[in-house]
């Protein structure tokens, strides 16, 4: 089976949870990775979303980046309620 994966970025102005994530994350760029799988048996090229993650910094103590499974729908809750409390559009960058 064929994969792709895509990169972006999500910003928040203020810290937030995450469900899947068991921390409360600071405001800051989050680098978002969403891997897909190619539909095969039909007549054009398709794919469907297989994962979401959210990669975190090192808390204190640790050196490598911490990678955890999210959902679209409860990023996209969070990057909302993030720009109503503090008054920005949701900011989600392609890379």
């Amino acid at each position: 089976m064929s994969t792709r994966t895509t990169h972006s970025v999500a910003r928040f102005s203020g810290e937030f949870m995450l469900a899947g994530v068991d921390q409360m994350l600071p405001a800051g760029e989050y680098s978002i990775i969403m891997d897909e799988e190619l539909i095969e048996g039909l007549s054009r090229m398709a794919y469907r979303r297989s994962g979401t993650f959210i990669e975190v910094p090192p808390a204190s103590g640790r050196r490598e980046l911490q990678r955890f499974k999210i959902g679209p729908d409860d990023l996209e809750l969070a990057l909302r309620r993030d720009a109503a409390a503090h008054g920005n559009l949701v900011a989600v960058d392609g890379a």
